[in-house]
């Protein structure tokens, strides 16, 4: 009996010791060793980044040359106003737009660079004494007797950030300066919304975060066919000859792109990095039949055609698997010698111009005709030399739509100077980088809201340090974006605004935020039930088995007591 009962309790012993190695090591172990590693995320700044609290800030001068003010109005400049636009685009998304708009006279250097002959001097002198900041706008008011302006010219916008506005005498004389600006104010805002930007081109940035107003279709469009913001872009020029036998073509696209192209996207260097390549496709046909139309003594493309050129040139132009950035198309078309010559027709059935169609975010086609190098008995194969100036007109206008650059419509008494050999007026610039930026704050926030939300509920995804770092990066961008558009610090805001979509982007399409990675919580009771019930049945047992025993010694205990 003694040696029983001793047997027992080491029994009962060695299974409290079992439980209390499992309970106090085993299980604390376990779950350790089977967490799931979840960095610190700042879930709050985030929360507040969701509400999009935009407010874009623009320096606006107005500079009054001589003649247009009287002594007395002179004597209270300069002065400084600040007017601001409010606009609730949803329950989460709100914009601001503060003109702080600065008056004074006219300096000496001013006044004689304001005596040139024509406007477009007068723009190049001024620009030469002071360079504006990006994103602000300077308007020169010059008397009615100016010289620089055509009568029926009231208004003359630059190719820097200047504009010069013709006042009439009899509006200053009795007037006093307050009633002389409420008077320019109208003028002054129709030169902002084009030199700067308008609150349809913000709302157009803002369509992957807000529902598009009906009434803002047309800066939709626009937005649409532009290519999305992208930190870098591939430009592609092919020439297509499908008739190699009949056309030996040359095309000097080197120098082309050099002289037409290089300005364009030099200027566009704080907005994206570019890089181009070109290519020579033999027998590569359009995939559309055209029709021949007896009345032109020409074959024809219709505009309910063009749809169908794309996929088959598509696939022959090959793709650079090597970068992720998109792709701009620019395809150069010589039609063979038994469908020459070739033209494009618009939907009332007209000649297109340009002989040349894009496609939204995708890029340019254009047809070159070359029947009138034949002569009257033409030998083949013939070479032909093709004449890059009035090719890369047509692409240096479709690079322009494809990238977002838009020109808005001008009011009556408008003249907008040409963009000159750059491509790209500076005001122009400035619009696009406006656009871009709120585009990227937009979309990175949502990126960034959308992984906080994924991650809230799904827990077992790792976070592992590297995209917390992403993330706490992209929300310090993005602060610091926001911080400049209210500065009105344009050049910084699209800066810090870059960086935040590369943040967002690394963050929310890291490798390790595969869901299927990681096992569901099913998964894992069916791997861990095998291994943990034939352990723990024992022992639950043996501690029931004890715990059965302890309580009826203590019944017995007590019926002796009684």
């Amino acid at each position: 009996m003694a040696t029983a009962e001793v047997e027992r309790r080491q029994g009962q012993h060695a299974a409290l010791a079992i439980a209390a190695v499992v309970i106090i090591v085993g299980v604390p172990l376990w779950w350790r060793t089977t967490e799931t590693y979840r960095a610190w995320l700042p879930v709050t700044q985030i929360n507040e980044l969701a509400k999009l609290q935009l407010q874009l800030s623009v320096d606006v001068e107005v500079v009054f040359a001589r003649g247009t003010l009287t002594p007395e109005q002179q004597k209270k400049v300069p002065l400084t106003q600040t007017q601001d636009e409010e606009h609730m685009v949803d329950e989460d998304t709100a914009l601001r737009y503060r003109y702080e708009t600065r008056y004074r006279t006219a300096t000496i250097m001013e006044e004689d660079a304001l005596n040139q002959p024509t406007a477009a001097e007068a723009d190049l002198s001024l620009h030469t004494l002071s360079e504006s900041p990006c994103g602000s706008v300077v308007v020169y008011v010059i008397p009615e007797a100016s010289s620089l302006l055509p009568e029926v010219v009231e208004v003359y916008i630059g190719q820097r950030r200047t504009a010069m506005l013709r006042i009439g005498a009899q509006m200053r004389v009795g007037r006093t300066l307050k009633q002389l600006l409420a008077h320019l104010e109208p003028r002054i805002q129709q030169v902002l919304q084009v030199m700067s930007f308008s609150h349809s081109d913000i709302t157009a940035a803002l369509s992957d975060r807000v529902r598009p107003s009906p009434g803002n279709k047309e800066s939709l469009a626009d937005s649409m066919r532009a290519f999305k913001s992208s930190p870098g872009y591939e430009i592609t020029f092919s020439l297509l000859n499908p008739d190699p036998k009949s056309h030996r073509l040359h095309w000097d696209i080197e120098s082309a792109v050099q002289n037409y192209i290089q300005p364009l996207l030099t200027k566009l260097a704080p907005v994206a990095n570019f890089s181009i390549d070109s290519q020579i496709l033999y027998y590569a046909m359009l995939g559309v039949n055209p029709r021949y139309d007896s009345s032109l003594s020409a074959y024809t493309l219709s505009a309910d055609s063009l749809a169908h050129v794309i996929n088959p040139v598509e696939a022959r132009l090959g793709s650079n698997a090597a970068s992720s950035n998109p792709v701009l198309n620019f395809l150069l078309y010589v039609p063979d010698a038994h469908h020459s010559p070739l033209y494009i027709h618009d939907h009332k059935k007209q000649k297109v111009h340009s002989n040349a169609f894009h496609s939204p975010r995708w890029g340019g086609i254009m047809v070159y005709n070359v029947n009138d190098f034949y002569g009257p008995d033409p030998v083949f194969p013939m070479d032909i030399n093709i004449s890059m100036a009035k090719v890369m007109g047509v692409f240096l206008a479709q690079l322009r739509l494809l990238l977002g650059v838009q020109s808005s419509a001008t009011p009556p008494g408008f003249v907008v100077a040409s963009c000159g050999s750059a491509g790209l007026a500076d005001w122009e610039l400035d619009r696009l980088m406006w656009s871009r930026t709120v585009e990227n704050v937009a979309t990175a926030t949502t990126t960034i809201t959308s992984l906080a939300q994924l991650l809230d509920q799904i827990g077992n995804i790792v976070i592992n340090d590297n995209i917390a770092q992403q993330v706490s990066s992209t929300v310090t961008s993005l602060q610091l974006a926001v911080a400049e558009l209210e500065a009105g610090n344009l050049g910084f805001a699209l800066q810090y605004s870059k960086e935040a979509i590369l943040a967002s982007e690394r963050a929310f399409f890291d490798p390790s935020l595969l869901h299927l990675l990681y096992f569901p919580d099913d998964q894992k009771f069916a791997i861990y039930i095998p291994l943990f019930l034939p352990m723990c049945v024992p022992i639950l047992l043996s501690l029931l088995k004890m715990l059965s025993e302890a309580r009826q010694r203590r019944k017995e205990k007590q019926a002796k007591r009684d």
